[in-house]
């Protein structure tokens, strides 16, 4: 299902069907095609995201996400394991996130701006965990995905990713 965003939600993780929701977005000054080099380039993301860690390819092994790759990772404290479940080259990336008491969804929407590439992240959440981080720490998972779109960008800027 679509909404106004532009992300294309499972109707599970739909904003209305979620008690958790966060947007950021961020017009980069990089090419949609560094950006998405560098946002697909998962197993490098805790050298440069610093709420993420341990991440590891378990499935469609490599070092790039594609379609219906499965990772494990920790974010946020917690161990979750994602599946890619959206894979359009430099627009569209989405995966799913299981976790104790976490179910959650994170789509990307990359979009050529004038300044480079416009940049839009959108998580939902259901399960008690996601509601108690909602409740007592609300501004936490907005807070980071600031963080890793400029942590993206400053990646992006930098030039592509390098070998393995």
């Amino acid at each position: 299902m679509n909404d106004q965003s532009g992300i294309q939600w499972p109707e599970h993780y739909h904003p209305q069907n979620c008690p958790v929701h966060v947007r950021n977005e961020l017009d980069m000054t990089a090419q949609p095609e560094r950006v998405w080099a560098w946002l697909v380039r998962a197993p490098l993301w805790p050298s440069w995201y610093v709420n993420s860690a341990n991440l590891r390819i378990l499935e469609n092994a490599g070092t790039e996400l594609k379609p219906g790759t499965r990772f494990r990772w920790k974010t946020f404290g917690v161990t979750i394991t994602s599946t890619v479940l959206e894979y359009v080259p430099n627009e569209r990336l989405a995966w799913d996130a299981k976790g104790i008491g976490v179910d959650a969804y994170h789509a990307w929407l990359l979009r050529p701006s004038a300044k480079g590439c416009d940049v839009l992240t959108e998580e939902t959440q259901h399960g008690w965990l996601a509601r108690l981080g909602q409740l007592f720490l609300p501004k936490r998972m907005s807070k980071y995905h600031q963080i890793w779109l400029e942590s993206l960008q400053e990646k992006a800027l930098s030039g592509l990713p390098g070998g393995d």
